[in-house]
């Protein structure tokens, strides 16, 4: 093996500093030809503002032994200490020097001690020696073989499981959007659907309460409340009052005022309303012949007054 050594300059007054270290940045159990080796020493407790000069390694032999970083200094920590006398604290800084070589030959290398001025004194770290192999090769059954191509693992479920949830949140967002366009198709063909007169929604809504099975007890209640609020929705749209906000008497008190309802009509209608009010609100009984002309009665009230618009649009029309 080839002993291989770097040589310094030499300096004066070397104070013994310890030994300079060796760090491999390629971790493994040996030195390999072109490994890349840190090569350094450590300086503890420096005082803040400290000159330090290092050595000079920029001339190594560019065929076996190369520099591939020069110095490098680096605080590894950092320590606040009293000073004497109780006078405050002071700084220290704990400071790592190094350079980055890299051996392209097998052999011995025997590294120099490293001599680091620091202010006034110098000190000398020792050197140490750095193996390096290279990789064995049997000559005798070597045989070269293809370059392998790249090996592949089967997917596993979990690799998979992130592009399913991507594609089912994709899916999820597609149906989310395609309801929402045919919701808003929906609304927009049902605002341009001509809206059915007034009396037609209420006689629809009348509709749904005629048969004496609404009659008993129990179901009187639900009854008449149907009666009334439909009439109260077509009395709002037909008069222009606000009749679902409206008591009994001020309702009918609002449709004195109306030419085109009769007085024995409003009078009838009164009597269903009080009837509903003594239901819904006295827990009021009504007897058979209250119920069985409760409806009739909306009836003819909505025919009658609706009867009076188609007379007075029949008579504008034969105006023009």
């Amino acid at each position: 093996m080839k002993l291989l050594t770097l040589i310094l300059a030499t300096l004066l007054d070397f104070v013994p500093a310890g030994q300079a270290y060796l760090k491999q940045l390629q971790p493994r159990d040996s030195i390999l030809i072109a490994d890349q080796v840190e090569y350094g020493f450590q300086l503890d407790s420096l005082a803040e503002g400290t000159a330090i000069a290092l050595p000079e390694f920029a001339e190594v032999n560019g065929d076996t032994l190369t520099l591939v970083r020069n110095w490098q200094l680096d605080t590894t920590a950092t320590l606040r200490v009293r000073q004497p006398g109780g006078k405050g604290r002071k700084q220290l800084y704990n400071v790592r020097g190094s350079i980055v070589l890299a051996p392209f030959e097998e052999g011995t290398y025997h590294l120099p001690a490293i001599p680091v001025l620091r202010g006034t004194d110098t000190l000398l770290y020792e050197g140490l020696d750095m193996e390096v192999k290279t990789m064995p090769v049997d000559t005798a059954t070597f045989q070269i073989h293809d370059i392998k191509g790249q090996m592949r693992y089967p997917l596993t479920f979990k690799e998979v499981l992130p592009w399913l949830g991507a594609l089912w949140l994709l899916a999820a967002i597609v149906i989310a959007a395609v309801c929402v366009v045919q919701l808003r198709r929906r609304r927009a063909a049902g605002a341009d659907k001509p809206k059915d007169p007034a009396y037609i929604v209420a006689l629809r809504e009348l509709d749904k309460w005629r048969g004496d099975k609404f009659w008993a007890p129990d179901k009187q209640k639900a009854f008449y409340s149907g009666i009334t609020d439909a009439l109260k929705t077509y009395i709002e749209d037909r008069f222009g009052v606000d009749a679902p906000e409206m008591t009994t008497a001020e309702l009918f008190d609002a449709l004195k005022g109306a030419e085109d309802l009769p007085a024995e009509l409003r009078e009838e209608l009164r009597g269903v309303f009080e009837c509903a009010d003594f239901v819904k609100f006295a827990k009021h009984t009504a007897s058979d012949e209250d119920n069985a002309r409760a409806l009739p009665t909306a009836v003819r009230f909505v025919t009658s007054t609706y009867q009076t618009v188609l007379e007075e649009e029949q008579k504008t029309g034969d105006e023009l």
